[in-house]
């Protein structure tokens, strides 16, 4: 199962701080266990939301919402997305991730749906284009 882990926004995040050395050190370290393990499909930290946008939809024209946006606690500033044989082996990897400096964030984990989880109206055709477009993505430099 591919299970995400969101690292939530942190005020110093979001203020455009970046990490000390011991904690890139430390990020690097345990990313390369991830790889080590052979768990890790991606990883990136994201630009705080100053620097994106949100494109909200509901009337006839998609409205763009330029950031900075307010609830940090519900902005996130990085993931990984992982393959692993269990939700619970994600939560074991989730409580692993270094905090050197013993700073205060949180980290969310979601599962990913895949094909099997959206039983009949995930047709043999849709199935076909979705592995069509896997093959593509897979090849992509």
């Amino acid at each position: 199962m591919r299970v995400m882990m969101i690292m939530k926004a942190t005020p110093a995040s979001e203020a455009g701080q970046m990490p000390a050395e011991a904690v890139l050190a430390a990020m690097g370290a345990y990313n390369e266990q991830l790889v080590d393990a052979g768990v890790l499909l991606a990883g990136e930290g994201l630009h705080p939301s100053a620097r994106g946008a949100r494109v909200r939809f509901g009337g006839a024209v998609p409205q763009v919402v330029d950031g900075p946006f307010a609830e940090t606690k519900e902005l996130a500033a990085g993931f990984w997305l992982l393959q692993v044989r269990s939700f619970a082996e994600a939560v074991e990897w989730a409580r692993r991730i270094p905090n050197p400096e013993g700073d205060v964030f949180e980290v969310e984990l979601r599962p990913v749906f895949e094909a099997d989880d959206f039983g009949d109206a995930f047709t043999p055709e849709l199935r076909a284009q979705e592995d069509h477009l896997r093959a593509r993505i897979d090849r992509q430099p």
